[in-house]
């Protein structure tokens, strides 16, 4: 009872501290790509390394729905102490763009459940929660593609990246140049693919950033690499 009692003092503290942070410039930034927060990445990073890994308290954090103090808890917990079913039923809470990427990258990626995950939502109904199946299996087309149908992903990317929805659409075309940039048999099939259905072709790019336009992203990398 006392530890439950100091979890929400604790609780009660970080809320505070991180409303004390909340920058309304930031937030007004942040509501451009919908993102709810004001929070400066560096402080919230800064305060999660003196709070050091806290299981107990991530999970209270994350409930409390609050987008700074969900992404404060992806920082201090343990990402192999939640169960399949907790990371599912978290995927389908995450609702804006940095916590879903944060959850996906910080936590599902280095969870014992992540291909099983994967395999389930690949092809959800939900296009955010399959948005991190394509995060995933972008994942293992870079560091472990024994056992991928890479042909068939290239498939299901010429069909259906086209007028997928946003987050989606972005998490396949991710998955179509990470298959270019590392799978030269397949190079050609994901540059035509990417020069046809031009995804991302207008997107605006930062000085010295790589377009993510699929066919210009995976020439560059390649060049990169020292590659033909």
């Amino acid at each position: 009872m006392a530890e439950t009692a100091l979890t929400e003092t604790t609780v009660a503290e970080v809320l505070a501290e991180l409303a004390g942070l909340d920058d309304p410039k930031i937030r007004a930034v942040n509501e451009k790509h919908g993102d709810d927060h004001g929070v400066n990445l560096g402080k919230l990073r800064a305060l999660a390394k003196r709070l050091k890994t806290q299981q107990e308290l991530a999970r209270r954090l994350w409930e409390t729905g609050d987008t700074a103090a969900r992404l404060l808890a992806l920082l201090i917990c343990r990402p192999k102490a939640f169960t399949r079913d907790e990371l599912d039923t978290m995927v389908r809470e995450a609702r804006t763009p940095k916590v879903h990427d944060w959850l996906v990258n910080y936590v599902v990626k280095k969870s014992p459940h992540s291909e099983d995950l994967r395999s389930a939502w690949f092809a959800d109904p939900d296009p955010v929660v399959a948005s991190a199946g394509w995060a995933l299996t972008t994942e293992r087309v870079a560091k472990k593609p024994e056992g991928l149908d890479l042909p068939g992903l290239l498939d299901v990317i010429e069909a259906e990246m086209k007028d997928a929805p946003d987050r989606l659409q972005w998490a396949m075309n991710h998955c179509l140049a990470q298959i270019g940039i590392e799978h030269a048999e397949h190079r050609t099939r994901a540059l035509d693919i990417g020069e046809r259905l031009e995804v991302l072709k207008d997107y605006p790019t930062s000085p010295g950033c790589t377009s993510p336009f699929a066919p210009v992203w995976i020439t560059e990398m390649v060049r990169r690499q020292g590659g033909e």
